[in-house]
């Protein structure tokens, strides 16, 4: 006797599109974290505008005149 194996036809995709819509919700909370926290964060670290630059310049007291000791200590003048 001969088995006859009957395969199930196949089915009609049954896709209710969730995957799509979940896909679609993750994107759109991406890009409003984008806009609400990296987009900002993105602009106040642009370098400053001229007018608004700092002053980095060290005022250095002059030098004075030091006579070296009468040990064999060095004396060093800046």
């Amino acid at each position: 006797m001969t088995t006859i194996i009957n395969t199930p036809p196949p089915r009609e995709d049954m896709d209710s599109g969730v995957g799509i819509i979940i896909g679609v919700l993750v994107a759109i909370v991406l890009i409003v974290l984008f806009f609400v926290y990296a987009l900002p964060a993105i602009q106040n670290n642009q370098a400053q505008k001229p007018d608004n630059t700092i002053d980095v310049n060290i005022k250095v007291p002059p030098a004075t005149n030091q006579t070296p000791s009468t040990n064999n200590t060095k004396t060093t003048t800046y």
